[in-house]
């Protein structure tokens, strides 16, 4: 079983039996000992459950942690359009080349990117602290975080501040997915989102809008950035031929890919894929 899902299915047990023994979720998860205890010790840390002596038991819910950004979580999001995001992200990554600098934001679909940036040489500056995690772990891609406060629910770090580190690195592209997408501009769902993107953005030359279809149909209160701002916008074959002609009209040039299901994956790609 994947990490990731093996840690949700982890979560969800608990949730359902509020305490468990290491040998009852051994037989529950069909996993080992030392990956039970692995898990739980991972889950631990980013508070997502108690620790106990010989097993765990789930947060009470007086500890349940608020979301600090509006808007859904990066777990929440993961699957979505999971095969959508997967061909976006490969077609965004054969836009790179060894040697640029790159932006890539926090999101779920510019998360996908990471399985086709491993065998890149980039310099690449993100506000995705597990994309950052995962890149350093599996590539030789040089790695740059700007300062703030993670958020561990949506996956990025913000600064209140706008003299962060951004400010002194350029890139010829970003890399950006949205909350949404209409001839409004690109819209995100909370302000400290857009203050930390806005900053970003003006550090890049080209601006490449990762988007699956369904950003489309999504309002938010928000704007980001107008449509002249953006130079490129990767969709799926799911885009309408009405959200297509909005942008180009705009004069965005349109990359519409199709769906692309994940394989199976090898023991030795489980590590980088847990999350």
């Amino acid at each position: 079983m994947i990490n990731h899902k093996r840690r949700k299915g982890l979560l969800k047990l608990l949730a359902e039996h509020t305490a468990a023994s290491v040998d009852q979720l051994v037989g529950w998860l069909n996993s080992s000992p030392a990956t039970v205890r692995r898990d739980i010790a991972w889950l631990a840390e980013r508070n997502l459950l108690l620790r106990t002596r010989g097993g765990a038991e789930s947060l009470p819910q007086k500890k349940q942690r608020t979301f600090a950004l509006s808007g859904e979580t990066f777990q929440n999001n993961i699957e979505r359009c999971a095969a959508q995001k997967r061909a976006i992200a490969r077609h965004a990554c054969s836009l790179c080349a060894d040697g640029d600098t790159i932006i890539i934001n926090g999101g779920t679909t510019t998360y996908r990117m990471v399985e086709f940036l491993v065998d890149k040489r980039l310099k690449i500056l993100t506000n995705s602290f597990l994309m950052a995690e995962r890149l350093l772990m599996t590539s030789e891609n040089e790695i740059i975080l700007p300062g703030g406060k993670v958020y561990r629910e949506q996956n990025v770090i913000l600064s209140p501040f706008d003299n962060d580190i951004s400010q002194h690195h350029y890139a010829g592209k970003m890399f950006m997915g949205v909350y949404g997408l209409s001839m409004l501009g690109l819209m995100e769902a909370d302000p400290m989102l857009i203050q930390a993107e806005k900053r970003l953005i003006s550090q890049a030359e080209e601006l490449i809008v990762l988007a699956d279809s369904s950003k489309f149909a999504r309002k938010a209160g928000l704007i980001l950035c107008g449509l002249n701002r953006v130079s490129c916008v990767i969709t799926d074959t799911g885009a309408s031929d009405a959200a297509v002609q909005m942008l180009e009209q705009s004069g965005i040039k349109v990359l519409a890919v199709a769906p692309e299901p994940a394989p199976q994956p090898l023991h030795a790609e489980r590590d980088w894929q847990a999350h």
